[in-house]
């Protein structure tokens, strides 16, 4: 359950960076907003080292699914535009795939 909050708290880091640079770069946002964009962006990937896994590579491919979750979350909340059922199909779809790459067993 922790690395749930981490993936989340890290995905909304993730985006919050990356909106900040949207915000200057295509809605005329003042150049300040690119600091606060990249201390996001060093807390998301300082926090996704935080997850329990044995690999990089399958900690970011299980975060791929939560990433895509809370994007849609700032897609209704932030900006205003709510989810349609292809969203929510494609976000279900995402977050099983997550699920069994983060909790499958793995033998030795």
């Amino acid at each position: 359950m922790a690395g749930l909050v981490v993936f989340t708290l890290a995905a909304l880091a993730e985006i919050a960076g990356c909106f900040a640079f949207w915000a200057v770069l295509r809605l005329g946002a003042p150049k300040p907003w690119l600091v606060a964009g990249v201390l996001s962006l060093i807390l998301f990937a300082t926090l996704l080292t935080r997850v329990e896994a044995d690999y990089a590579g399958r900690a970011y491919a299980a975060y791929g699914g939560i990433y895509i979750l809370a994007s849609l979350g700032w897609l209704w909340l932030v900006e205003g535009a709510r989810p349609d059922r292809f969203d929510v199909v494609g976000a279900a779809l995402c977050l099983g795939g997550a699920a069994i790459i983060l909790l499958a067993p793995r033998g030795a």
